[in-house]
């Protein structure tokens, strides 16, 4: 039997000429901005065009370019290993606002012909503005393009323990290296979301609480001083909070060193290296945080790819005697419903434990 994985991720400008069009892709999505067309067009047009200049002096930061394409690339060959040189299994990588985008992949799937498509974002957490709209992405563009293969998506895995272990590995070097200035914070900083989109149910923050509170009880640190933290806030909306540039300001009047943990990024981009390393860096100094480190993201370590193998192999064992029907089916990384019970519509509704 033939299986492809296809990994789902944001996707990033590849040169400064792309960051306009980027952002054009991204704000045109109806997951991020609620509001029917002409108007999401022509607001979409509208905030890349203002946003496009201080992108590209973020992106500038980072060689003209988002290495969210290599490092994805570099996370689906790891993944494709795992398998053993199996050459039934193939990953492949569908962007959701860049090139490889999903029209792209489906050609490449299509090509290899497989019995069984399995999606896996790589969100751990799932948000409708990111897995949700990359599912909806995929089967719009899939239907177009008459692909009809058996079809299972993972939602969501925030507790898979090789995604908390090596989140905690990382994080216990951190901190050890944040002690010579006393007992350090540990924040874990997320890419926020407007409130609106969580008051209509969006399990985001769930997931990231849950990540968040695994990670804190594998650390076994007595009396550990943490807190969850949003990042990214653009537009003048209200987020969620608290943001991360606050909790660090926080830090500062409380003289205690910071440790900041990307819980929601398992890939170094602009959001990590620019936003965390430099920018709240700066600030972190600047207001006077005894110390400021920052955790790596996931990216390659084995036991996160090795985690993302147990997910692929637990969603064909949960379906292995589905009846093959043409909606989608969809699997959590625990086998049973993540997602509060209530105020969400989650798809795993029927397998609560």
């Amino acid at each position: 039997m033939k299986i492809a994985i296809v990994l789902f991720n944001l996707g990033g400008p590849d040169n400064l000429s792309a960051v306009q069009p980027f952002l054009f892709n991204l704000f045109n999505d109806h997951s991020i901005i609620g509001v029917p067309n002409p108007f999401r067009w022509f607001l979409a047009k509208l905030i890349s065009y203002r946003r496009a200049p201080i992108a590209k002096d973020i992106y500038a930061l980072l060689g003209g370019s988002s290495p969210l394409l290599a490092q994805t690339k570099d996370q689906a060959q790891a993944l494709e290993q795992q398998f053993e040189g199996n050459k039934k299994i193939k990953t492949f990588i569908a962007m959701r606002y860049w090139h490889p985008m999903s029209n792209e992949t489906i050609e490449l799937v299509k090509e290899f012909n497989p019995d069984k498509i399995i999606l896996l974002p790589l969100y751990p957490q799932f948000s409708t503005t990111t897995t949700g709209s990359s599912l909806i992405e995929w089967q719009r563009t899939a239907k177009k393009a008459d692909l009809n293969v058996p079809t299972f998506a993972i939602c969501c895995y925030p507790q898979e323990p090789g995604f908390i272990e090596s989140i905690v590995e990382a994080t216990q070097v951190a901190v050890q290296n944040a002690t010579y200035k006393g007992k350090p914070r540990i924040l874990f900083s997320a890419h926020g979301l407007p409130q609106k989109i969580v008051d209509r149910g969006d399990p985001y923050p769930d997931h990231i609480a849950i990540t968040a509170q695994e990670v804190v009880k594998k650390l076994k640190i007595p009396d550990l001083d943490w807190s969850i933290c949003y990042q990214s806030r653009v537009g003048p909306l209200k987020w969620i909070g608290p943001s991360t540039d606050a909790e660090i300001i926080r830090a500062a009047r409380d003289n205690v060193p910071v440790v900041v943990v990307p819980i929601a990024f398992v890939s170094e981009h602009s959001e990590t290296l620019v936003e965390l390393d430099i920018e709240y860096k700066e600030l972190a100094l600047s207001q006077g945080v005894p110390s400021y480190h920052r955790v790596d993201t996931v990216s390659v370590k084995p036991k996160f790819i090795k985690g993302l193998k147990r997910l692929v192999e637990k969603t064909l064992d949960q379906f292995d005697d589905v009846v093959v029907s043409k909606e989608l089916q969809i699997f959590s990384g625990t086998g049973s419903r993540i997602c509060p019970l209530s105020g969400y519509q989650c798809r795993n509704k029927e397998r609560v434990n």
